[in-house]
């Protein structure tokens, strides 16, 4: 049903896009709340711990996932997570470091902080996306 739909199924062994893809996902699923919760002025120091410890517990999972022979359809990475690896290493633990003061802002419970963190992070996100990611 979904090749109908132009969606191109991994049909690997142990489907690496498709996990990466998914571990992915679930990180946004973390992270989303907590812009949400800093755009819309609705700041709750608890709840964003929560989500920036779940941000933290799901950060690990696609890194695995993209292996060198990983570069297929359906991924949306370019080429250049391959032949950059250094870079993409790079980028991977600016991503990581950003995660981990987020987590230590939302611990503290100080809203400068913790949007400061958050923009951080965000911000390693588009580094590595402008770079690594098919738009």
């Amino acid at each position: 049903m979904l090749a109908a739909c132009g969606e191109v199924e991994d049909t690997r062994p142990g489907q690496p896009v498709k996990q990466r893809q998914m571990a992915f996902k679930e990180m946004v699923k973390a992270f989303e709340p907590m812009g949400v919760m800093l755009r819309d002025g609705r700041y709750e120091a608890d709840k964003f711990t929560v989500q920036a410890e779940r941000l933290v517990a799901k950060r690990d999972a696609p890194w695995s996932h993209f292996g060198p022979d990983t570069n297929y359809p359906p991924t949306k990475a370019t080429p250049d997570v391959w032949k950059q690896p250094e870079q993409f290493e790079k980028d991977k633990q600016a991503f990581i470091a950003t995660t981990d003061t987020l987590l230590t802002a939302a611990k503290s419970k100080n809203k400068a902080q913790v949007e400061e963190a958050y923009e951080a992070v965000h911000q390693a996100c588009k580094t590595c996306h402008k770079q690594f990611k098919e738009r």
